[in-house]
């Protein structure tokens, strides 16, 4: 499991990590909006020959098309195995940059320094790496640690709110899957003003919990997954509709959907449904599905990595608090959970 440093003074808990190492050169990846809000946060510990690479910024560019530009760029840099990569950003900069320090000469080292509560809470822990393929998020990638990650809610100050919500949509989860008390703890209202330092390193127990069991997700790490077969289809149609959804938005409708899954197949209670289902919508509102969509929608969960052969398998919920994996559903029940979630009222 990667070492996990929570700091609320990130260049003195840099300064330590890169002192520790030997490296040839380091490399620092960010996107546009981490280069012009993050950057200057670390600047003055990295060393005056760092080679710093910047991406376009959003989901849309988590591609092979990026990583090709990335990859040019350490090879024009003459960089050795003994180089080290730091990953300064949200999920998509620690999927991507991840990947292509992995692949990069057979894998170099990398750091990563998460930006957003997604990914501090989720994308930076637990090795998977990725980027999206022919519309499908996460298609490609790899099982790899980095050498270390180091959280500072500082950063969350950089973020707009609705990138915040987004990140809030994982802690939700994590509550869902495992801690029931957290999920309740966890407010509707003014959830932004939370102290996000506590929060954080709750949630990334959890994760790093269920992640020490089953490091390459063969078994317990698919409770992880809760809200993702639909919510990663709905967020893989809409990727590059002229309104895309965020991570945590198209999260939070799969949490409804696979929550309506759960009461209908493995005996979550109606009462626990709707307190799940009013939660969401009071944080995230009501995304307006266009009935003439759902198939598409339905036919990218086919693609879900957890499928096995034919079968749809989905990760759902006996109880709030608890969670099973592997549970078989069919495409016709997907639709009516599709349905249940647009009879909803807006919160």
């Amino acid at each position: 499991m990667e070492t996990v440093h929570f700091t609320t003074d990130i260049c003195s808990t840099l300064k330590e990590v890169l002192h520790a190492r030997n490296y040839s050169k380091l490399v620092v990846l960010t996107d546009v909006n981490t280069q012009q809000h993050c950057l200057p946060l670390i600047q003055e510990v990295l060393p005056s020959d760092a080679v710093l690479i910047t991406a376009p910024a959003g989901e849309q560019f988590k591609t092979l098309e990026t990583c090709a530009t990335i990859w040019t760029q350490l090879t024009e840099s003459v960089l050795d195995r003994q180089a080290l990569m730091l990953n300064l950003g949200g999920g998509v900069i620690g999927d991507m940059g991840g990947f292509c320090a992995s692949v990069y000469k057979r894998g170099i080292p990398f750091i990563t320094i998460p930006t957003t509560l997604l990914s501090q809470v989720d994308a930076s822990v637990g090795g998977k790496l990725g980027i999206d393929f022919m519309g499908l998020k996460n298609h490609l990638g790899v099982f790899q640690l980095p050498e270390t990650v180091l959280i500072d809610p500082k950063f969350l100050e950089t973020l707009p709110q609705r990138e915040l919500r987004s990140g809030y949509a994982e802690v939700l989860k994590h509550g869902l899957i495992r801690d029931l008390a957290f999920f309740r703890s966890l407010p509707s209202n003014h959830w932004e003003k939370q102290d996000w330092a506590r929060v954080i390193r709750h949630s990334v127990d959890i994760k790093k919990a269920v992640v020490e069991v089953d490091p390459k997700e063969a078994g317990v790490r698919k409770i992880l997954n809760f809200g993702h077969s639909i919510g990663h289809a709905v967020e893989s149609f809409y990727l590059n509709s002229q309104e895309p959804l965020l991570h945590g938005e198209a999260i939070a409708l799969g949490m409804i959907t696979e929550g309506f899954l759960s009461f209908q197949k493995i005996g979550l209670s109606f009462e626990e449904l709707n307190e799940l289902s009013t939660k969401m919508l009071t944080i995230f509102g009501k995304v307006n599905l266009d009935p003439k969509d759902l198939d598409a929608i339905i036919d990218l969960c086919a693609q879900d990595k957890k499928n096995e052969r034919t079968t749809q398998l989905f990760t759902l919920l006996p109880s709030l608090g608890d969670c099973n994996y592997n549970i078989p559903v069919t495409r016709e029940e997907i639709k009516q959970a599709m349905h249940y979630y647009q009879q909803l009222p807006q919160a």
